[in-house]
């Protein structure tokens, strides 16, 4: 069993990891950690949502910061201010017993440009930011890249289908010069391998976790046939007996997200709904009541759902199957995290079956029929 000390890990920052309860890395980290740490160079870590990638990447980022300097050394881009806020948050825990202090700043919509143009005035090593935000502070000449040394794509497959493509490739035109770039992702779709192609060494190290399966081995999957008029019926009876866990449930549109809450809270349960349209103070308020358990149980659209990251979620359930394959790893990755157990459960019509055989076959998962 290896620890962090072992991958060569500050005793600084290993005692930060575990006053947060963090003591043995992860496959991620135990493969990429003593890479990034050694080598100046390119780097694509593939690895399923839960896997602890964030300290994979975040802590050979910390050691390379030089405190002494105030300049923007490392840029961090993900697809969400919930994740962007999740990073920092959990950077700023790992430098907890640091000397010298390591400033990290966060950038994302949904909250005034001017404060945050005000808070990168002040010392600031790194920036973790959503594409589009950062994107609106470069063409106001309000942040100055030019000494970056390691720029990560967070979730590259969730930034891409959430149509950031056209900001990547800006971003990772912009910052070109003597940087290092590290990609991460749960999924490779050809868009990502034309990233790596155009802005990526050739020879860039590469690490896989569990190539065979993008989905985690933890989840148990299942499926259950229904009708349209029964759906919400099968829905409820699947909560009733399950009554102190809590998860999330999917729906392909807004307007079902929205019909399934009312349905739900009629019948009695505490649910909230994730969609679209929602003004950034109530996706806020919606997040922090779940998180603090005040709901039991969120009902989400695909790109709402974004960067939740949750601890202890029992299941997840598709309302409706999602549209892109990609899609079905994003959703199942948010139960069974760190090392738990989790079920994925799917409410489908008769004529949805093959689309179970599609997922089955090339995402190398087995169903049971429920």
């Amino acid at each position: 069993m290896s620890t962090f000390s072992a991958l060569g890990i500050r005793k600084d920052f290993v005692k930060g990891l575990n006053e947060l309860g963090i003591k043995k890395p992860t496959e991620i980290q135990e493969r990429t950690i003593p890479f990034l740490l050694q080598e100046k160079t390119d780097f694509i870590g593939l690895a399923q949502t839960g896997t602890g990638k964030t300290a994979a990447f975040g802590l050979p980022i910390l050691h390379q910061i030089k405190s002494e300097s105030n300049t923007i050394q490392a840029l961090i881009l993900s697809p969400t201010r919930e994740l962007v806020q999740q990073i920092k948050k959990q950077l700023f825990k790992f430098t907890k017993y640091v000397d010298k202090k390591i400033f990290v700043e966060g950038v994302y919509g949904g909250e005034r440009i001017e404060r945050q143009i005000k808070n990168l005035q002040r010392t600031t090593h790194i920036v973790v930011a959503t594409p589009g935000r950062l994107i609106d502070l470069i063409e106001r000449g309000e942040i100055d890249l030019k000494n970056i040394k390691t720029l990560v794509l967070d979730e590259a497959d969730e930034m891409l289908s959430m149509g950031f493509k056209l900001e990547i490739n800006r971003i990772l035109k912009y910052t070109s010069g003597e940087r290092n770039t590290w990609l991460f992702s749960a999924t490779m779709p050809d868009e990502i391998k034309r990233i790596v192609k155009s802005y990526m060494n050739i020879n860039a190290k590469r690490v896989e976790i569990n190539p065979a399966s993008v989905v985690n081995e933890n989840i148990t999957h299942y499926y259950s046939l229904t009708t349209i008029p029964k759906k919400t019926a099968a829905i409820v009876s699947f909560l009733e007996g399950r009554h102190n866990e809590r998860g999330i449930i999917f729906a392909r549109t807004k307007a079902g997200a929205r019909k399934l809450t009312n349905e739900l809270q009629e019948e009695g349960f505490t649910v909230g709904v994730l969609e679209g349209d929602m003004k950034q103070i109530e996706r806020d308020k919606v997040m922090r009541a779940f998180k603090n358990e005040s709901l039991q149980y969120l009902i989400a659209t695909d790109v709402a759902a974004r960067g939740i990251d949750v601890q202890n979620l029992n299941f997840v359930l598709h309302h409706q199957l999602p549209e892109q394959l990609e899609y079905y790893t994003h959703r199942s990755g948010r139960t069974a995290r760190a090392g738990n157990k989790g079920i994925s459960q799917a409410f489908i019509l008769p004529n949805e079956l093959e689309n179970i055989h599609q997922i089955q076959k090339k995402l190398n998962i087995k169903f049971i029929k429920k």
